[in-house]
């Protein structure tokens, strides 16, 4: 017997009902040859851990641009504790956890350098805007290798659906979407605390009598949260009431005391201003593309292109292309 219909045997057994079983996927873009090891799922995630979009999220702000010091978190460290939760709560409810790893994995590949900011200005040069859940999927589909990583419908959908009004087909896309919240909150303030933009004393009491008043209680409160309520064989992962009135409130707090205006954020009028230059330059001079990039122009136009281009720059790479094109080099001999 093939190691993968053993596997996928296995999820027939263990599984709940409602979960995505990786035998019954929706399948591919592209159709393949199934692996004789790995279910459709699990080669989703080694696809998307062995990209280089992967790795360069290492390299990635996520809130704090250009941090002083080695322990504040980044794109990469985020995506990594979005997984590791997704998967308790997926395991707990008995759902698909090499389907929830996947989707974890890649939801944030399409981001932007310097995290938010960066976003903000493609959103404001690109037409019509830039939504980096939406670039991440471009990411997955075409850009990644140059011709994308053909993954399943399932893990698509998750990547596509984590943020904004939708929802993810799947229970765990679901999970994923309401788990990358939960991390990005908990982290986001501890890196705050860390970085002297707050105090813990300044966080809503209505939301730490609920959630905890230290990191390790919020997540756990969380995660409980979310595995008890969705325990009996659920149609729709969502959190109590409390524990959601209380996230969003936390959420809410976050936005006016860390995103918007405050230390965190002080460096992020520079980090637009290199994004905005870097897209005139190379819409005016789209020869100085990459090859690769360049020879894309004639089919996707040139501000699509230059949009993946700069889309996909680590911060540091960003910052080193800014130099080239705008700063002086000095010449002595």
């Amino acid at each position: 017997m093939e190691i993968r219909l053993h596997a996928e045997e296995v999820e027939r057994r263990i599984l709940a009902p409602c979960a995505s079983f990786s035998s019954a996927t929706m399948g591919r873009i592209v159709k393949e040859e199934e692996c004789v090891v790995r279910t459709a799922y699990q080669r989703d995630r080694d696809r998307i851990i062995h990209s280089k979009s992967f790795r360069r999220l290492k390299y990635k702000t996520q809130v704090f641009t250009i941090p002083e010091g080695d322990h504040y978190r980044t794109r990469l460290t985020h995506t990594l504790e979005v997984a590791q939760i997704a998967r308790t709560v997926a395991r707990a409810l008995r759902l698909n956890e090499d389907l929830t790893e996947a989707i974890a994995l890649g939801h944030d590949l399409g981001h932007t350098p310097f995290g938010q900011a960066g976003e903000e200005a493609l959103n404001k040069l690109m037409e019509p805007g830039f939504r980096h859940n939406e670039q991440s999927l471009r990411v997955v589909d075409e850009l990644e290798g140059g011709k994308g990583l053909n993954l399943t419908k399932e893990v698509r959908d998750g990547i596509l659906n984590h943020t904004g009004p939708t929802k993810p087909v799947s229970l765990e896309g679901q999970i994923v979407k309401i788990v990358d919240r939960v991390a990005y909150i908990n982290h986001d303030i501890d890196d705050a605390i860390r970085g002297g933009v707050l105090d813990a004393e300044q966080l809503p009491r209505e939301s730490i009598e609920i959630l905890g008043n230290k990191h390790r209680e919020r997540i756990n409160n969380m995660v409980l949260d979310l595995i008890q309520t969705n325990y009996n064989e659920p149609t729709l992962i969502k959190m109590s009431p409390a524990v959601q009135a209380a996230t969003d409130l936390l959420r809410e707090f976050l936005f006016r005391h860390v995103y918007l205006g405050t230390g965190a954020r002080r460096e992020e009028a520079k980090a637009r201003h290199i994004i905005q230059h870097l897209f005139y330059k190379f819409m005016e001079c789209p020869e100085i593309l990459p090859d690769e990039y360049l020879e894309r122009t004639k089919t996707d136009g040139t501000q699509r292109v230059v949009c993946d281009y700069i889309a996909g720059m680590t911060d540091r790479f960003a910052i080193k292309t800014y130099q080239k094109y705008f700063l002086p080099v000095s010449r002595v001999e």
